[in-house]
């Protein structure tokens, strides 16, 4: 017997996303109807094309060979259909974005808010993310990152206002320990790191000083007392005055406005282009990314 086309895409989705759980919430399904499909599509095969444990789910040399040759094809026909669906002109469907953590502007709500509540046909699927990788090998339909990381092939929408990085304080740890006068004297102090990932080297701490030959950007390796893949961690523990830590200015507003987090070396922190919102360049762009591109670019 021929599987079937649904039964296909059920099986990329799970084998994109690991887990049957989140191929299930992708489609809105229950975990047990994607089970039962990748079930039919095994004993149809009659070959194994998942490895499934109680904490994970892998592919078996089979599935890995059928997702290569067969992911590009319905990739195809997917482009075919939705280029197909354009011709009407109403934005609808899934729109697959991947969003780095740290562009508060773009994640605060306010603005996809707006947006789902204007076009009500437009399904969002945002992972928040701060891997670097290829958004349409991975199915994307856009990302938002800073600028300086994007590739030049991409167009890019400016979705904030310029940026910079600062370094924080509590009013406690500057009390007991002073401020710093130069980063340098960042590799003597109590510092607090953020990484994207278990395996990825700490965020780096740069800065930026006037010379007699103009600006000179630098970094400084600090020893991280302690390093986290958590933002929300981070900005706690320099709160606590576990000591100073570094990162956007957007992500320490509210504590800088409290009060309980006070910015250090500020001279040596410049503004620099902030986030977009970039994607491939495509002849026939679907309506529901140009309707979310039209929406970023009018006057808020």
């Amino acid at each position: 017997m021929v599987p079937d086309l649904n039964s296909l895409a059920t099986f990329l989705l799970v084998a994109e996303e690991r887990s049957f759980r989140a191929a299930a919430d992708r489609m809105g399904v229950t975990r047990s109807a994607v089970s039962q499909t990748i079930r039919r599509l095994e004993e149809n095969l009659s070959i194994a094309l998942v490895q499934r444990t109680t904490r994970s789910v892998s592919l078996t040399e089979a599935g890995e060979r059928l997702y290569g040759e067969v992911a590009p094809a319905l990739g195809e026909m997917q482009a075919a259909l939705e280029r197909t669906g354009s011709l009407s002109g109403h934005p609808s469907g899934q729109l697959r974005l991947a969003v780095s953590s740290i562009a508060e502007s773009f994640l605060s709500g306010t603005l996809l808010a707006a947006f789902a509540e204007a076009y009500p046909e437009v399904k969002f699927h945002i992972t928040v993310t701060d891997e670097e990788f290829d958004i349409v090998a991975e199915g994307y339909d856009a990302g938002v990152r800073l600028g300086e990381v994007i590739a030049q092939d991409m167009i890019a929408v400016p979705v904030s206002g310029e940026q910079r990085q600062l370094a924080v304080a509590s009013p406690d740890y500057l009390a007991r320990f002073g401020s710093p006068s130069h980063p340098r004297e960042l590799a003597a102090r109590r510092c607090i790191g953020w990484r994207s990932g278990p395996h990825v080297a700490p965020y780096r701490w740069e800065f930026a000083e006037d010379g007699p030959d103009g600006r000179k950007d630098f970094a400084v390796a600090v020893a991280d007392t302690i390093t986290t893949t958590d933002m929300t961690l981070m900005i706690r523990l320099a709160v606590a005055g576990a000591g100073i830590t570094f990162g956007m200015e957007e992500s320490f507003r509210p504590f800088i406005e409290r009060g309980e987090l006070v910015p250090v070396l500020e001279e040596f922190c410049p503004r620099f282009p902030g986030f977009y919102l970039y994607y491939p360049n495509r002849r026939n762009m679907a309506p529901k990314l140009r309707a979310l591109i039209d929406h970023l670019r009018r006057p808020k």
